[in-house]
C-alpha cells in the first residue's frame, strides 16, 4: 500500500511527520531519510494493530494545494 505523508521541520533540528490516512500515526527522525524509515515502521505497526482488530484502514484522504 502506499500512503502519502506529510513532513514538518523542527525549529530546533530534525523533522517530524505523519500519515493522514492512518490517524495518529507520527513519527520523527534527525533526517528526511531516516523520518521515512521510522515512518515506515510506524505505519507497518499501525496496520497490523488494525488487522488483528479486525479493522481496515479508512478510505486514503486527498491532499490538495490551496492558495490564499
Amino acid at each position: 500500500m502506499n500512503y502519502k505523508a506529510v513532513i514538518h521541520p523542527e525549529p530546533d533540528g530534525g523533522f517530524w511527520g505523519e500519515i493522514p490516512a492512518l490517524a495518529g500515526c507520527y513519527s520523527q527522525g534527525e533526517t528526511v531519510e531516516e523520518l521515512m524509515v521510522n515512518l515506515r515502521e510506524a505505519a507497518t505497526g499501525y496496520l497490523e494493530v488494525l488487522r488483528a482488530e479486525g479493522r481496515t484502514p479508512d478510505p486514503e484522504v486527498q491532499i490538495l494545494e490551496l492558495a490564499v
